[in-house]
């Protein structure tokens, strides 16, 4: 079991990208923190999430 957002996820075991696939989310204009550390684009699909990992997305949002 994962978190992602908040919300617990049975997704342990896939790459960063896996999880972004799985939950329908964009990989555009994003960020993927996993436990804190933010992954870089180019390691989405080597970076293999464990269990009780925690993974925030945050997305960028034009504004002044």
């Amino acid at each position: 079991m994962i978190v992602v957002n908040g919300v617990s996820r049975d997704l342990a075991g896939l790459s960063v990208r896996g999880v972004l696939a799985e939950l329908s989310m964009s990989d555009r204009g994003i960020a993927v923190a996993v436990n804190g550390d933010v992954v870089s684009r180019s390691q989405w699909d080597t970076t293999t999430i464990e269990d009780g990992a925690v993974i925030e997305v945050v997305t960028a949002v034009a504004g002044g």
